[in-house]
């Protein structure tokens, strides 16, 4: 196959064909998803056998973020966990091949449901039920991983994961606001006062939500996906994130937009949490400080998306067009001051 953006097809086939057991060519290549975040591109062998590659975007990005052999490092420890992760392949970081590093792993068969329509089309009420169930018991799985065992005891640092992630996405935040809200200013001062105790490290997914996930058709989970932001920390922060991005059939709406988890026969956030608890064994008594947080950080990451729009990632676009992204940030601001009022 002749151009595909981000593939370079004759190096890329020559490599499979020296790194990857059993892999045959010629190639076709797939774009899955792209955009600001890592590129994943379906690739199909001569005999059928499919594949998964995954690379940095195209251009410029922060030196911390999509690191190829970081994202190839976890999912190949967490291969004998719990977890269901594809398995990891091979990594390639020679950029001679590919112009950025990139790894492949198996392709695995399941849906990823990113709306409504989606989850009420693929989904019974029955597999809806199961996907609550099995999105937090796969989250609890990904925090009692023994990071020794996995090899992945080192991947970060263990203590004062809040206290770092505050001063990452305020110095982000920082770089790329378009304007003031001094709301962002608020909730990072208080949620720096009130940081919770931290017990022992675990791995922290970083954006684990439905959509992050495969799942089968009986709403089990199949696969975790994307860990590009993935590191040791507190483990409530991973269940913080997952009450904003989920809105179940009965909660109020959230400044994160997705929709697929309204569909009936999915749990509430309630019972989400409730459940985690019961599994993980956890105190969540300081969730809203945690849910606090994962509004703050959301705020801080799409006002980044906002100002790459506005400065034309798009193509031309005029302020109108792009107002739902602002408002997104200021919703997810406020969610995070009315989340602060309900410490104690």
């Amino acid at each position: 196959m002749s151009d595909v953006a981000g593939i370079n097809v004759p190096a890329v086939t020559e490599w499979l064909h020296t790194h990857v057991a059993g892999a045959t060519g010629p190639f076709h290549f797939d774009t899955i998803a792209g955009g600001h975040s890592n590129l994943t591109y379906r690739v199909t062998g001569a005999d059928g056998t499919r594949y998964v590659l995954r690379r940095p975007p195209l251009g410029h990005v922060l030196a911390s973020a999509h690191d190829m052999g970081r994202e190839h490092r976890i999912i190949s420890g967490l291969h004998t966990s719990a977890v269901p992760v594809a398995p990891a392949l091979g990594f390639c970081d020679d950029p001679a091949v590919n112009d950025a590093p990139f790894y492949v792993m198996g392709f695995v068969d399941g849906h990823v449901v990113r709306d409504r329509m989606e989850a009420e089309a693929i989904l019974t009420p029955q597999a809806r039920r199961t996907a609550s169930e099995s999105i937090v018991d796969t989250m609890a799985a990904i925090h009692s991983v023994d990071l020794a065992s996995a090899g992945l005891d080192t991947l970060g640092k263990h203590e004062g994961y809040i206290e770092r992630q505050l001063k990452r996405w305020y110095g982000q935040w920082n770089q790329q606001k378009t304007r003031e809200l001094s709301a962002i200013d608020t909730v990072h001062d208080e949620l720096l006062r009130r940081i919770p105790e931290q017990g022992a490290a675990t791995i922290v997914h970083g954006d684990y939500r439905l959509d992050n996930c495969m799942v089968g058709d009986d709403g089990s989970v199949v696969a975790v996906l994307d860990w590009e932001i993935c590191t040791l920390g507190d483990p409530m922060a991973d269940l913080g994130l997952l009450q904003v991005y989920w809105t179940g059939p009965g909660d109020d709406s959230s400044a994160w937009t997705g929709s697929a988890c309204s569909a009936p026969g999915f749990m509430d956030r309630a019972h989400l949490a409730a459940r985690y608890a019961e599994v993980s064994g956890r105190d969540i008594s300081q969730l809203p400080f945690y849910v606090s947080f994962a509004y703050w950080k959301l705020a801080c990451i799409l006002e980044g998306v906002y100002a790459r729009y506005l400065g034309g990632a798009l193509g031309a676009r005029d302020a109108a067009e792009l107002e739902p992204f602002k408002l997104q940030v200021e919703g997810a601001a406020a969610g995070a001051l009315a989340q602060l009022e309900a410490l104690p």
